[in-house]
């Protein structure tokens, strides 16, 4: 390698040459490590891979290891609780498809403890599997009446990745609670709160369902983002997406948890499942100008802000158009590196 970069400097080489030869070198110092060095696992509950459940995998991932460390699971119900220790980080969970590979529990007993997966370690990727807490879903058609928190999943740690997950619940389905995220064609179910947290995220080409029967009468509420204060770099950005529902109810785009709550639509198709409003001002009734909340090239049925709240930011506020884009939460390209793509 040394007289290779002795080359590179003393010979006048074209610069298109120069610049190639310093990338392959740059490529086998910094990223062909990772790629020699990556592990894997089976996950089959047959009894066909190295492990059973997944989290007997996670739990054989060295504390804080350095290499990509790729889990993958076989298609199964799994009925187990996941959890990734902050001192995990670089695990890739790769599913068989969201309706193939689906993981369950049923807990509510705190929103923290409940569940089903969490990860608080950075570089977490996911993908093509489904997360679901059971305990407000409908059962056998009937629906259950004492619906309180109980997340699907709660996320984190920094610079983590989800490709074609499921999350499916009714309340606080997804916390995404705090670091910089990239959702992509995930699909999010919920009623109440159900995208909530003070992460940093981009929600592109997802499936954003509300699951309305739920909540008859009165609408539920999409996004809880809770930004606290007007520095901080949180915020949810949705981008060429979908949301709409399944029943009869309706849904707010948002309401704020935070005092400087921040949530963007972008090129986003809204259906008639939004209510004219759009928005509610909760806890912030006086101080609805605190928010960021806007809808920016929207289309369909339900995107039309002739009766939306006033205080909503308009799509040419230059903060607005900066945010409906990668770069909101790419600093140094971390997503372009990541092991796997969408």
């Amino acid at each position: 390698m040394c007289h290779l970069i002795s080359y590179v400097l003393i010979y006048p080489l074209m610069a298109t040459h120069r610049i190639f030869i310093a990338f392959v070198i740059l490529f086998c110092c910094f990223c062909l490590p990772h790629l020699i060095e990556a592990e894997q696992v089976f996950v089959d509950q047959s009894g066909n891979g190295n492990f059973t459940t997944i989290q007997k995998a996670i739990d054989s991932v060295p504390a804080n290891n350095r290499n990509w460390f790729f889990i993958n699971v076989a298609a199964g119900l799994y009925k187990e609780k996941i959890k990734i220790p902050r001192d995990k980080p670089f695990i890739v969970l790769v599913g068989a498809g969201t309706r193939k590979t689906r993981v369950e529990w049923d807990d509510h007993a705190t929103t923290e403890q409940s569940p089903t997966f969490a990860t608080s370690a950075n570089n977490t990727v996911v993908k093509s599997l489904t997360f679901v807490n059971t305990y407000n879903l409908p059962n056998n058609g009937k629906v259950n009446k004492n619906i309180t928190q109980a997340a699907a999943a709660m996320i984190e740690g920094d610079k983590c990745a989800f490709y074609s997950v499921g999350f499916a619940g009714i309340q606080d389905t997804l916390w995404d609670k705090n670091g910089r995220h990239f959702f992509h064609r995930c699909t999010i179910q919920g009623a109440v709160d159900f995208i909530f947290g003070s992460g940093q995220s981009i929600y592109k080409n997802c499936d954003i369902q509300m699951l309305g029967e739920t909540l008859e009468p009165g609408a539920g509420y999409i996004t809880a983002q809770s930004r606290a204060l007007p520095e901080d770099a949180d915020g949810f950005v949705f981008i060429d997406s979908l949301v709409h529902g399944n029943g009869t109810g309706k849904a707010y785009l948002g309401r704020p948890w935070g005092n400087y709550s921040r949530v963007i639509f972008c090129n986003t198709e809204l259906t008639n499942v939004v209510v004219p409003e759009g928005w509610v001002a909760w806890n912030l009734v006086g101080r609805e100008s605190q928010t960021t909340y806007a809808e920016v090239r929207c289309f369909g049925s339900g995107s039309s802000t002739r009766k939306r709240v006033r205080w909503v930011k308009k799509p040419s506020d230059p903060i607005v158009q900066s945010l409906c884009s990668l770069d909101f939460i790419n600093n140094g390209g971390w997503v372009q590196n990541l092991p796997i793509r969408g």
